[in-house]
């Protein structure tokens, strides 16, 4: 069950914009308590051990939107894996960044800024999560922006960068290091989803437009809906049961998983990046 986070009991004052202009748009701040914790829950277990050996253990919440929930909730997370975690939300509208103020905490701060990720000092955080950020870019600006945020990372980061429903029923993320895009994951809610491809309408900017016949992202979404069909009889059990028999189907069939059961016993499901790849 979920806590939703109280208002600000005082109004705080807008926050005078730094020098130099921000790189980067506003987003609509479309924003609601819990709505990440799909991608927060598979942070905290893929990218733990990074977590763990981190010299600084900085997370930025890029773009958090016109309420600070999801910052709020991404510092918990964290300190269950890395107790001394530090969370930064930085958003480009000064507004919300004054909105915000009110809950700052030791280990939770807020700042202006865009995809230059402006940390104090210079800091390289050892996490960049930016969900439903690039949804309003074009497609081809988005390897200059994944280049632009994994060069911010600190040795051994990782970039998360996905979408997801309002309320985080259905979400699909990239994950990144500084070496590039490396797996995809694709995250339901299994009660709610009539089939693996109603997640296409939630796939990240780089892949949504190559949903396409002719294109790996088709052909993988076209599969998963095959096994899904296939694995029908294990509804009777759950559809935990069904969705596990479906991804056993897909790497049967040689499609490069990269995690197992115990993911997705969670409904999710990761595979390699270079398998879902754009064509040139």
């Amino acid at each position: 069950m979920s806590t939703r986070v109280p208002p600000p009991r005082v109004p705080a004052p807008r926050v005078p914009a730094p020098p130099g202009r921000p790189i980067g748009s506003a987003t609509r701040g479309t924003t609601n308590p819990n709505r990440l914790r799909r991608m927060d829950r598979w942070i905290a277990a893929a990218h733990a051990p990074a977590l763990r050996r981190a010299e600084a253990p900085i997370a930025v919440d890029l773009g958090y939107g016109a309420a600070p929930w999801t910052a709020v909730e991404l510092l918990g997370r964290l300190r269950t894996v890395r107790p001394d975690a530090r969370v930064v939300g930085v958003e480009i509208d000064p507004d919300r960044v004054a909105a915000a103020r009110p809950y700052r905490r030791e280990g939770l701060d807020f700042a202006h800024g865009g995809f230059e990720v402006p940390l104090p000092d210079g800091a390289r955080p050892a996490l960049i999560r930016a969900a439903n950020v690039l949804r309003q870019y074009d497609e081809d600006e988005v390897a200059d922006v994944w280049r632009r945020l994994c060069a911010r990372l600190a040795p051994g980061g990782l970039l998360v960068e996905g979408t997801c429903d309002e309320i985080g029923r259905r979400h699909v993320w990239v994950a990144l290091t500084a070496h590039g895009p490396r797996t995809v994951t694709f995250a339901a809610r299994l009660g709610s989803l009539d089939r693996p491809s109603d997640l296409a309408e939630r796939l990240p900017k780089a892949l949504i437009h190559r949903n396409v016949p002719g294109e790996p992202v088709h052909t993988f979404l076209r599969d998963f809906d095959r096994a899904w069909a296939a694995a029908a009889p294990y509804a009777a059990l759950s559809a935990r049961q069904r969705w596990i028999r479906s991804a056993e189907a897909l790497r049967a069939a040689g499609w490069p998983l990269v995690d197992g059961p115990r993911r997705w016993r969670q409904g999710e499901l990761t595979v390699s990046w270079e398998a879902l790849a754009p064509r040139p």
